[in-house]
């Protein structure tokens, strides 16, 4: 098994999307585009990626929705299986799916990204997810009430080095504090390690990305907050003798004009489903009072899961620019309200920009 790719600081700006697994993508709105969770869609959506020269194309995993009038994610595919599929359907982009891991144990992930490995022939990654949010997972049974945030990645930190021996060993035996394995066995080894990003913003979260991962999404409330960000966690890698990259998730609204890509962001925002966005807030562990007080602002915002930038080509592609420059991002990812629709004018007419001035 060879190693990652290394230095990876040198590397230039990385632009990816994050495809439309559940039904809506990630606009909450009636009046916004409400991509349903289907794999033509998602193949359709990651196939024009592929062709425009995008870097990745990663996909969430989600097992229960957030209702309202849209019923938010309602519906959703699973991430492993369809990235393997894609894996096959592209040639050049990476792949990164989602793994929750107090869902599976080391044993299976490390066999199937195995076998993702060969159908991606190397372009596979792995965002390791540390399950949090308890009604997806105690509506299986799964949930450990027990179990504190840093106890949760205190468990998938030795989750993780069990799957990265599983990947490079012939045989694992581990008696650990969560898990048991006797002469265990997974061959064939993947022929490069996959590629291992994560998100979250609490410091046990940093650390762990620091410690183990070779990319970091970050999320932060302004763009001084994610460059600070983005400089604990690296500062974080650092101290360990390792470096990653760091990311961000963007949403771009774009236009033949600055006046008609703005007056499709306030459509898409007329219609937010304030009950959908609520739960989804109180998944989060907010209380119902904040929650729902969050939901009282400028409503074309709230619609809308992350950072926007809208405006016509010239300046989105300024926007996108400034959005970089000012965190020290290494890359993005981007999100579109319809993907099959903006997703090719965005590779024809902004990505040469990015390209140049990467």
């Amino acid at each position: 098994m060879t190693a990652s790719p290394a230095s990876p600081a040198a590397a230039a700006t990385e632009y990816g999307i994050f495809l439309p697994i559940g039904n809506g993508g990630w606009i909450m709105s009636e009046t916004a585009p409400h991509p349903r969770a289907t794999y033509a869609y998602n193949r359709e959506a990651a196939l024009t990626a592929d062709r425009l020269g995008l870097d990745f194309v990663m996909s969430m995993a989600k097992w229960r929705g957030y209702g309202g009038r849209t019923d938010h994610w309602g519906e959703t595919l699973e991430s492993m299986t369809m990235m393997s599929a894609l894996a096959e359907a592209t040639q050049r982009v990476k792949v990164w799916a989602t793994v929750h891991t107090n869902l599976f144990h080391p044993a299976l992930v490390a066999k199937m990204f195995a076998t993702l490995d060969q159908v991606s022939d190397g372009r596979c990654g792995m965002n390791v997810v540390v399950g949090a949010y308890e009604h997806e997972f105690s509506q299986m049974g799964q949930w450990r009430s027990d179990f504190s945030h840093d106890d949760r990645y205190r468990y998938t930190e030795e989750w993780l080095h069990l799957v990265q021996r599983l990947w490079s060993e012939d045989s694992v035996t581990a008696h650990g504090e969560f898990f048991t394995l006797d002469d265990c066995q997974s061959r064939p080894h993947p022929s490069r390690r996959p590629t291992l990003v994560s998100a979250g913003r609490s410091e046990a979260g940093l650390r762990f990305q620091a410690a183990h991962c070779d990319g970091s999404f970050l999320t932060a409330e302004d763009l001084p907050g994610l460059r600070a960000a983005g400089e604990h966690v690296k500062a974080l890698a650092a101290e360990r003798g390792r470096s990653l990259r760091t990311y961000a998730m963007l949403t771009v609204v774009l236009d033949e004009t600055d006046a008609a890509a703005e007056a499709r962001f306030r459509e898409h925002g007329r219609g937010y489903d304030a009950e959908a966005i609520t739960n989804m807030k109180l998944s989060w562990g907010l209380p119902l009072d904040r929650a729902m007080s969050m939901t009282a602002g400028d409503e074309a915002h709230e619609a809308f899961q992350t950072a926007v930038v809208v405006g016509g080509p010239a300046s989105v592609a300024e926007q996108v620019l400034t959005h970089v420059h000012e965190t020290g991002l290494d890359g993005l990812m981007l999100i579109f309200p319809d993907y099959l629709q903006d997703l090719p004018a965005f590779g024809e007419l902004v990505l040469p920009t990015l390209r140049a001035e990467s």
